[in-house]
């Protein structure tokens, strides 16, 4: 069980951070740039759609490099839970099912995906285990209450 959470993580990790490379250095596979990108989300009606833009890059690069990494998975799939929804809402769903028609097919996964990690956390193979024999959050809260 233990390795499976390290999969469905790296499942997510991949095409996160490929993304946010996309997004932040405007090259790669999804090469937008954070202008290409804030001026989609301005057509869309999103406000600060500059802001939005640098805050969803970021999470997207970060976060797919500590989930690559097995640090602060918990947290970092929260984000991307978030971020993914609403790209499934405000960008996919009026084109239905279908990736291949920009529906809501991958953005949906990767929502659900990113869920599970959160469920889960790092599991056994992650920066996490090593440096905090066990997970980061979990071994400051036990500290904590050690200490009352």
């Amino acid at each position: 069980m233990e390795w499976s959470s390290v999969l469905v993580r790296l499942a997510l990790a991949i095409p996160i951070l490929i993304s946010g490379v996309g997004k932040v250095f405007a090259v790669g596979p999804k090469a937008m740039g954070i202008s290409n990108f804030a001026g989609f989300l301005a057509n869309l009606g999103v406000p600060l759609p500059t802001a939005v833009a640098w805050g969803v890059g970021l999470v997207e690069l970060f976060g797919g490099l500590l989930l690559l990494v097995g640090l602060l998975v918990r947290v970092v799939g929260g984000l991307v839970a978030v971020v993914m929804f609403a790209a499934t809402v405000l960008v996919h769903l009026p084109n239905g099912y279908p990736a291949s028609d920009g529906g809501v097919e991958l953005t949906l996964t990767l929502c659900l995906v990113a869920l599970v990690v959160v469920l889960l956390g790092p599991g056994a193979f992650s920066l996490e285990r090593a440096l905090f024999d066990g997970e980061l959050l979990a071994s400051s809260s036990k500290h904590s209450m050690q200490a009352d």
